[in-house]
């Protein structure tokens, strides 16, 4: 019997090289390939903290060797700077905060990739997230969340649906980071004890002010620093600079703490307030995906998460207009922030989720 070939996607990580050599001992036909996404910084330059850099993509093709797979670099730049860059862009322009790392999971870690792998014969994509497929009594692919809470990446996969499920592989979903490492030892890998990257990796340095400056400047101009009433105490260079939950930075004069509690573009102000004013009761969310539902047909009671790294928080989660949902916490949660994502759990299982457009401070 032939074997299963799969692609495997390597970022020159820990992670994504134990993946393939996992695969191969389960006797897989593993295909390593390493997207390249972006002309921009760090993908041409020597610095192993990116996913694309040139050393990461040395890393990969070393592991390849060591493992006995073929190993390609295929270029993905086209679609990374529509899907990501434009779109990150886009929603620093209009006061939202992004998260280009979920966007290029969804288009073209995923849907890219896939594609690219079918076309080549491929019947399955392997990453080295940490997160779990599994099927329910009915067949349906359940999204879960990865056995070691501190490494769970399901917050970022959120926009998987029935038929990429069914081609995707995640072999380190049942694992723990610790126990990655200790395998990739075992495996003699050379990238077992490599940091895992933290950055933006088509930003310089990780500084998107400045990213910003140089690709977009023309939505930065001064404006207004406000309180809630409209009261002027300051003055900013541009708002996208700034975040929702902002303290450090303001350069105000205020006799208590001041947070950054909305950014109005209209306006050209950023608005500030008390602590208190940063949290928020709910929120309309929109561009959903369901995974362990068909839709949303009626409220339902679920764990929601506003931020990869924050606890989920207990919430009802209900129809709104224009296909949007409407979320309602048991707590109010701080620093609801427009672009970013809100995942919906029952247990391990990832409901769906959708991009957070507004909070909702009274409910």
């Amino acid at each position: 019997m032939a074997k299963k070939k799969v692609v495997c996607a390597m970022s020159g990580g820990v992670d994504s090289s134990l993946t393939a050599a996992l695969l191969v001992e389960q006797g897989y036909d593993v295909i390593g390939v390493t997207m390249r996404l972006s002309d921009d910084s760090r993908d041409f330059v020597d610095n192993d903290r990116g996913c694309c850099s040139l050393s990461a993509v040395d890393d990969a093709r070393r592991v390849c060797e060591i493992i006995g797979i073929p190993h390609y670099a295929m270029n993905f730049r086209e679609m990374f700077k529509e899907k990501v860059i434009d779109y990150f862009l886009a929603d620093y322009a209009k006061g939202w905060t992004p998260n280009p790392c979920i966007a290029c999971n969804r288009y073209v870690k995923f849907e890219g990739l896939l594609q690219k792998a079918l076309s080549l014969g491929a019947e399955y994509v392997a990453t080295g997230h940490y997160a779990r497929i599994a099927q329910d009594a009915t067949g349906r692919f359940l999204l879960q969340k990865g056995v070691d809470e501190k490494k769970d990446q399901s917050y970022a996969l959120y926009h998987l649906n029935q038929q990429s499920l069914a081609h995707f592989l995640l072999p380190l979903g049942g694992m723990t980071k610790v126990h990655t490492r200790e395998l990739a030892e075992k495996y003699r890998l050379p990238v077992a004890h490599k940091p895992d990257s933290q950055e933006i990796c088509f930003v310089p340095h990780d500084d998107y002010k400045a990213y910003l400056r140089e690709k977009n400047p023309a939505c930065l101009y001064p404006g207004d620093i406000v309180d809630r009433q409209g009261h002027v105490l300051g003055h900013h260079e541009g708002v996208p600079l700034y975040t929702i939950g902002q303290r450090k930075g303001l350069g105000i004069a205020a006799p208590e703490p001041r947070y950054v509690v909305a950014l109005d573009m209209t306006h050209n102000r950023v608005i500030v307030g008390g602590k208190d004013d940063v949290y928020a009761k709910g929120l309309i969310a929109g561009d959903l995906n369901w995974i362990a539902i068909d839709e949303l047909a009626e409220p339902l009671e679920v764990m929601a998460k506003i931020r990869y790294g924050r606890r989920e928080g207990k919430a009802i989660v209900r129809p709104a207009e224009n296909g949007r949902v409407q979320v309602d916490f048991a707590e109010p949660q701080r620093a609801i922030t427009p672009g970013q994502s809100v995942v919906f759990y029952r247990g391990d299982n990832v409901v769906g989720g959708g991009i957070i457009e507004q909070p909702l401070h009274h409910v």
